[in-house]
This record gives C-alpha cells, sequence and structure tokens, in this order.
C-alpha cells in the first residue's frame, strides 16, 4: 500500500497541521505502508506536473493550514492541476483523507472544501481532521488529540485495505452533467507529458512568444491584403532601386524578427533578392525591422543608421556607402 501525503501550509515552526500528519505518517508506517510526502511550498514551480505521482498511490492526505482564509494557495493550485492533468481513472480509485488545522477560523469550511473537490475529481473522500489550535504546545500534548489523529490514519489504513465501498455524492453527479470540462482525447502518458510542459516555465514561456509572433503576423497579412511583412520588404526595394552602371555588390539583411536573412545580389545592374541562408556576401546589415521600416519610409538613411548604432555592419564599407544610392526613398537623409 502506498499513500501520498500533500502538505499545502508554509512549513513555519508550531503549524499544528505538521504535528497532525507527523503522528498520522508514524502510524502508517508502523503499518507497512510506504509514504512518499510533497511539500507543496517545496514543489510551488512543479505543481502542474504533481498530478502524475498520483498514478501509483492507494491513498492521498490532502493536509492544509488556515492563517488567515482559506486553504490556501498551494494546495488550490494542486486541486486545479489535478483537475486538468490529473489521470481522472485512476483518481476514481484513490481514497482522501483530508487535514484542515486552523489558526483563526474556517477549519471546517476547509475541510469540506478539500472533501467537495476531492469528490468532484471523482475521488473517494474518507472522514478527516479538522481543529482549532490556538496553542500548538498543550495540543501537542493533550494524549486525547494524539489518540484521535492515530485512529483517523488507522481509519483510513482499514478504507484503503478493505476497499471500503463510498455511498455516490450528489455533487459529482452535477459535474458530470454539468460542470465538466471538455474532454481532450489523450493517453495518461500524454496527459502527465502535458502537466509536464506545463510546469517548465521556460517552455510555456516560448509558447507564449511564438503565439505573439503568430498573431502579429496574421495581423499584418489581414492588415496588408496577405501580404507578408517579407514580402512587402522586397516590393518596396525593388521599387526604390537604382542601378548604378558597372556595379556588382552583394548585401545581406539580417533582420531580427524575420525567419531568414534577406540576401540581395547587384549584378549587371540587375537586382535579386530571396530570403535564404545560403551564398556570400560582400556586407552584413544586421537590423531590426523597425529600423528598416524608418529607411524605407524615407525618416533615415542606411549611412545614418549604421552611424547611430542603430543598425550593425561588417565587410566593405565603401559598398555600405553606395546603399544610400542603390536605394533611394523618398525624404531620406543623406
Amino acid at each position: 500500500m502506498k499513500i501520498n501525503i500533500y502538505y499545502g501550509g508554509r512549513g513555519i515552526m508550531g503549524d499544528p497541521t505538521l504535528y497532525v500528519l507527523s503522528k498520522m505518517q508514524k502510524v502508517l508506517e508502523e503499518l507497512n505502508v510506504k509514504i512518499e510526502r510533497f511539500n507543496l511550498y517545496d514543489e510551488k514551480k512543479n505543481i502542474p506536473s504533481l498530478p502524475s505521482s498520483l498514478n501509483d498511490a492507494d491513498g492521498v492526505v490532502l493536509a492544509s493550514t488556515v492563517e488567515w482564509y482559506g486553504i490556501g494557495g498551494y494546495m488550490s493550485e494542486f486541486l486545479d492541476s489535478c483537475w486538468f492533468y490529473g489521470n481522472k481513472t485512476k483518481i476514481a480509485e484513490i481514497y482522501m483523507c483530508p487535514v484542515v488545522m486552523s489558526t483563526t477560523y474556517g477549519e471546517r469550511e476547509g475541510l469540506m472544501r478539500l472533501q467537495a473537490a476531492w469528490d468532484m475529481l471523482g475521488g473517494k473522500p474518507c472522514n478527516g481532521i479538522s481543529g482549532y489550535v490556538k496553542d500548538s504546545v498543550s495540543f501537542e500534548l493533550n494524549k486525547a488529540y494524539s489518540d484521535q489523529i492515530e485512529k483517523t490514519a488507522e481509519n483510513m489504513y482499514r478504507s484503503i485495505s478493505r476497499k471500503a465501498v463510498m455511498f455516490p455524492a450528489s455533487n459529482r453527479a452535477v459535474t458530470e452533467m454539468v460542470s465538466a470540462p471538455k474532454q481532450i482525447d489523450l493517453t495518461p502518458q500524454e496527459t502527465e507529458q502535458l502537466s509536464k510542459y506545463a510546469s517548465d516555465e521556460i517552455y510555456v514561456q516560448t509558447q507564449k512568444e511564438d503565439i505573439k509572433e503568430l498573431a502579429s503576423h496574421f495581423k499584418t497579412l489581414l492588415q496588408n491584403n496577405g501580404v507578408s511583412e517579407e514580402d512587402m520588404l522586397i516590393d518596396v526595394l525593388n521599387k526604390n532601386f537604382h542601378a548604378q552602371k558597372d556595379f556588382n555588390a552583394s548585401y545581406k539583411f539580417d533582420i531580427k524578427e524575420f525567419n531568414k536573412p534577406l540576401m540581395t545580389e547587384i549584378k549587371g545592374g540587375e537586382l535579386k533578392m530571396e530570403y535564404s541562408d545560403r551564398g556570400r556576401e560582400m556586407v552584413l546589415c544586421k537590423l531590426d525591422k523597425d529600423v528598416m521600416d524608418q529607411i524605407t519610409k524615407g525618416a533615415t538613411s542606411f549611412q545614418h543608421a549604421f552611424m547611430s548604432g542603430s543598425m550593425k555592419v561588417k565587410g566593405d564599407f565603401a559598398l555600405l556607402r553606395m546603399l544610400d544610392k542603390l536605394f533611394v526613398f523618398s525624404s531620406a537623409e543623406g
């Protein structure tokens, strides 16, 4: 038998919930139960992935401390993650014992909240422990309280061992009818992988940036009748190209927001452009899209952008000076 303990308090000295958990854990270990404990304040960055730890558990203890209002954010986040990422088929087989101690007011409401949440998840709530503790020392020295804690742990062990039958709960039935989220057809392994991605801050941030970039891209397409920013740049450079006699050169414009650099080749008065990493350039220009927009609108020039530091250049600087003769935009600065 394996029981997981999820502690949602802050781990501060004198927390009565910690005393209750230590007593329960001792009793269960004496009954040869394998215990795995998760302190949610230590696991706060990985909480979305914790529902996968339920997969090999026969029972769980959900424990929290009411210090001000409610069961606390860590436990709430864990229960949210169980709803979104947990294996509901597995949770339906798991017995849960709630423990909510209070140093203020609201321990019974907290206990009922944990029981109701586990009901909605489809699991099997057991009788738990709740109480108000004004003086932690007196509480820990009270033998009657200690005996009650031990009895609760033993009852949980018996419920799991005998696979005690739980009566149907109305809130679970209502949840199944009207409150169930849209199901995604995923295997338990895929759900577990998804929860790991959700807990990976770098992955989530990357996804947000990708979504933002895609949204910006499609917004530009809508604003420009389906023409991408990359194609618009080639079009404006073509329209403002002024061939120079007997001039040959190659430029690469590495624009930060574009996926590939723009290779620009001038040979025999003809201009050829494509987005490609291939080819050898004589001059490399690195700049942001905003800077290129300012140049093509005539608000500044290639030379001015280089001198101001907004465009970095590598290669033949004599060829750099030719850019403002090759591409002449209205009102451009010389």
